[in-house]
């Protein structure tokens, strides 16, 4: 009973450990077994709504991965971790994935490509485009948001055979980390893929490596290695698949940069540079069996019928002769043609208007010898194949159809994510304070009018604008053409909100009573609304019952309860103002993207003094850009002080080179300092291996350089090269935490990190950042950051205010001592409350753990994040905790003067989900993980 089953195998995040515990999952499909659809959609309904009352469930008898720990213990047991996770132990061993094989079926084959339009929307990626067959599928270019998209529309994954990249940079590329993470986790075994791509493509292969386990293995094929920058073009294409079904082939373009002199410069030239065209060729289409004429032939009917259609000879059953194909069947139609083109930049036109294995398919070309191509899928950017020189080039293919897929603004206009989408503009109509408008409504609603006169006209001369899931078929030969049949509808935010009233006409209430609460903040804000390399690991993991810094035993401090009354107001939110520090959540799941929410990113933004980034999982530009706009976005990126990184799981991590890629490139020619990234030692491997690709323009700091005792002996000297020996007797003293690296940042390139550490503190308004150990695995952390204090108009001194973010973690003593008195505390909250015993196995905490952290430390307000893809919308949670505590949404924005209404506005919006199927979701988190 697959759908049953499949919803309980996300119980294992992807991203931590590719290989799931088979004994629980063996005790799912055992228990499953037994139940009934039926009963399992009555179990499920039971988790409809977002709250559930004060419970006491009855204790789990199920076995975690710590052992049975005794009854006298319950606190030990409350607090327990799984420490080989911790030390990085616990990843089991596997065998190389072996790649698929499929049976193909030339005769009765399906054809199509299909425009995939992931970026198009926030054009921070290159389109995907799926080529289909029956029994394989291509996908050429995966940038960040592809599993996204294809989640969303129930685009299977699983299937697919092989990758293709037309560039190897994080445009083309974003996505193949987690997609290679996905694949790698589906089933018990596992599944691999093909990836093919210039020789570029083994720099990005080697920078995977460096954080992607063994056991994912990365099938990378780099050809074309015997080219260089200075070796002339390529007279032939380079065949790379060449079987019954389909040939694909390559051609290089390059581009021709040009000194002073005018002259071409291929000095100039850097890895990622080299674009390629692909050239996808059909085999011809046999002609019409003749039965008649096999059958004067000497044939009866049987298999050798089939044989001959296959094109092979057969011998004939009457008379000693061979019976060849074209005996006796009519004239063959040459097979239809692909070809991708990417072009992205000016320098680029003048390698593809020359290219000789392209000359073939020109209408005109003598060499050409009946080859046609039906279709160009365009791939460059408007500002390149608008150009005249490229639609001069066009013309040669004479009437093929041309589908341009390259970015273009209007296409902001047109979310690729509807259902993140959806929920976005539901949760703005009912808290628009907390949720503002998207970045990508248009101001002025899409004049439909001239659009469509505009897509005449590009239809007349043979070209449409690529549109999401549009299709152009090639087999069977009767459907040639395009297909609009799987465009989703257009919608608009007023569409969306219409169809909120209509469903839940209560909800039109619910504006004006959270808009009372800002006004009610406003007038009285003294008055609180009620509501790769294994690391050796530090020696503290093996001290988790030890007591805190003052005295305090750990256990006391997790399980005393402070009284559930108002808590008074922090001085520095009693004075803020809207322009001193605002929290914008990117990405609030855990594991995998997801339909409704994308990983782990948060975005803190300091307004005229910059902005943070903390952690920047796969999707964090498009995030920025579906928040802020697309110009907006980009401000933000060019304004960035640092990125800080807790952990070197994908989730959090894969779409930082994104993200300084752009930032390299839009402050290119303008005076500026690399951008300081704190992080786990093993991202700087996959950093410094992914820069050979791509200018990063980054300067790195390790996390452990960053520690408290560290950092507060660092800023206490003014000299920053006095500081460093005083860095070195605090952070690696005997006896300390860190003695076991025996790694000092003596160094130049970590002295100058750490200079510019402080440089970045003082620019963003920070007294204080630093970094604090958490149990997950090897060099986890969490992080602590606290603003400069200021005098108000009345002359008093206003403190700092301070926000806490736990990074993912099991409850820890180092991090609620760090967490005391925090402003904010942005808590993991993976698994619910009922799940312990999987919170335990992958050093994750629930719902519950969390609150309970910031409870114990006094934090004025907790925002929980980091759910499972489990939870598509909005987590079990108990609503007695919850009155101080929020649930944080994807592109949820938190300003700090609006801390003491946040607690106040989450029962509000449960309106929006009570009426939704669990089910439903849970068919959909199926989709994501089986297929």
């Amino acid at each position: 009973m697959p759908q049953v089953a499949a919803p309980l195998r996300l119980l294992l995040p992807l991203s931590q450990t590719l290989a799931p515990p088979a004994p629980l999952l063996h005790l799912s499909r055992r228990l499953l077994s037994f139940c009934s659809p039926a009963s399992f959609r009555r179990a499920a309904s039971l988790r409809a709504l977002a709250y559930r009352r004060s419970r006491h469930p009855e204790p789990r008898r199920g076995s975690s991965t710590l052992g049975k720990a005794p009854a006298k213990e319950e606190m030990d047991k409350e607090v327990a971790f799984n420490r080989k996770r911790a030390e990085g132990k616990d990843g089991a061993k596997r065998g190389s994935m072996e790649l698929k094989t499929r049976r193909l079926n030339p005769v009765n084959t399906t054809c199509y490509v299909q425009i995939l339009g992931t970026g198009m929307d926030t054009q921070d990626t290159s389109p995907s485009i799926l080529l289909f067959f029956d029994k394989q599928r291509f996908i050429f270019n995966a940038g960040e948001g592809l599993q996204r998209f294809c989640t969303e529309h129930k685009i299977k994954l699983s299937k697919i055979d092989h990758i293709f990249l037309t560039r190897v940079c994080s445009e083309t590329a974003g996505g193949l980390p987690g997609l290679v993470l996905t694949l790698a986790g589906i089933g018990d075994e596992g599944m691999s893929v093909n990836i093919w791509g210039p020789s570029d493509l083994d720099f990005l292969a080697g920078a995977m490596r460096s954080f992607i386990p063994n056991r994912a293995m990365l099938h990378t094929h780099s050809f074309g290695t015997d080219q260089n920058a200075s070796s002339p073009q390529s007279k032939d294409s380079i065949i790379i698949l060449d079987d019954e079904v389909v040939r694909i082939s390559a051609m290089f373009v390059k581009p021709r940069y040009h000194n002073g002199t005018g002259s071409s410069n291929d000095s100039d030239m850097k890895p990622g540079d080299t674009a390629i065209v692909y050239a996808c060729e059909l085999p011809e289409i046999k002609g019409k069996f003749d039965p008649s004429k096999a059958a004067a032939l000497g044939l009866r009917p049987g298999p050798k019928y089939r044989e001959l259609q296959l094109g092979n000879s057969v011998q004939s059953d009457q008379f000693d002769e061979m019976v060849h194909p074209s005996d006796v069947l009519g004239p063959s139609i040459p097979g239809p043609t692909v070809l991708l083109v990417d072009c992205p930049t000016q320098y680029h036109m003048p390698e593809l208007f020359s290219l000789q294995p392209l000359s073939c398919f020109y209408e005109d070309s003598p060499e050409q010898s009946g080859k046609k191509v039906n279709c160009i899928i365009h791939l460059g950017p408007s500002s390149v194949t608008r150009s005249v020189d490229y639609q001069n080039w066009m013309k040669f293919f004479g009437t093929t159809q041309h589908i341009m897929a390259g970015h273009e603004i209007k296409n902001m206009e047109i979310p690729i994510l509807k259902g993140s989408a959806r929920i976005s503009s539901r949760l703005n109509f009912v808290c628009p304070q907390l949720f503002p408008s998207s970045g990508f409504w248009s101001i002025q609603p899409p004049n439909d009018v001239m659009e469509n006169d505009k897509n005449a006209s590009l239809e007349a001369c043979g070209s449409v604008s690529a549109q999401n899931l549009l299709k152009f078929h090639l087999r069977p030969y009767a459907q040639l053409g395009l297909d609009r049949a799987s465009i989703p509808n257009l919608f608009t935010y007023k569409d969306i909100i219409q169809e909120l009233l209509s469903e839940i006409p209560e909800v039109s209430e619910v504006p004006e009573q959270v808009r009372k609460f800002w006004q009610n903040n406003v007038n009285d804000k003294n008055t609180l609304p009620p509501t790769g390399n294994r690391m050796v690991e530090e020696p503290w993991i093996n001290q988790i019952s030890d007591k805190l810094d003052d005295g305090t035993p750990f256990q006391e401090i997790v399980w005393r309860k402070h009284p559930r009354d108002n808590q008074e107001t922090p001085c520095c939110v009693e004075d803020a103002t809207r322009e001193d520090m605002e929290i914008t959540f990117l990405g609030t799941g855990s594991s995998q993207p997801s339909k409704y929410r994308n990983v782990s990113s948060i975005y803190i933004k300091l307004f005229a003094r910059g902005g943070i980034l903390l952690d920047c999982g796969e999707g964090t530009l498009g995030q920025l850009k579906r928040r802020f706009g697309v110009n907006g976005a980009d401000e933000a990126v060019k304004g960035l002080r640092c990125i800080w990184i807790s952990h070197i799981h994908a989730d959090h991590h894969t779409g930082l080179a994104r993200i300084l890629a752009l930032r390299s490139k839009l402050l290119k020619g303008m005076p500026h300092k690399p951008l300081l990234v704190i992080g786990p030692r093993p991202l700087e491997r996959f950093l410094n291996a992914y820069s050979t690709l791509e200018d990063l323009d980054m300067q790195f700091l390790d996390c452990r350089h960053t520690l408290k005792s560290s950092v507060e002996a660092f800023l206490s000297e003014n000299d920053s090269e006095s500081a460093i020996p005083q860095l070195e007797n605090t952070m690696f003293a005997p006896g300390s935490r860190m003695e076991n690296y025996n790694r000092k940042p003596a160094s130049p390139r970590d002295t100058t990190a750490l200079a510019n550490f402080k440089e970045v503190l003082q620019e963003s308004g920070l007294e204080i950042l630093y970094s604090v150990p958490v149990l997950h695995c090897p060099q986890a952390f969490g992080v602590v950051f606290r603003a400069m204090e200021k005098t108000n108009s009345a002359g008093k001194v206003i403190p700092g205010w301070k926000v806490v973010y736990s990074g993912d973690t099991r409850p820890c003593p180092a991090l609620i001592d760090a967490s005391r008195d925090a402003t904010v505390l942005i808590h993991e909250a993976t698994f619910e409350d009922s799940m312990k015993d999987e919170a335990i196995a992958r050093n994750h905490s629930t719902t519950k753990e969390a609150i309970e952290v910031g409870t114990s430390a006094g934090a004025y307000r907790i925002i929980l994040t980091h759910f499972s893809q489990r939870y598509p919308k909005i987590p079990v949670i108990d609503e007695v905790d919850m009155e101080k505590t929020c649930i944080a949404f994807d592109l949820m924005s938190v300003n700090l003067a609006d801390l003491p209404v946040v607690p106040k506005v989450l029962p509000h919006l449960k309106v929006l989900f009570k009426d939704e199927l669990v089910v439903d979701e849970a068919d959909e988190i199926q989709e994501a993980a089986v297929y």
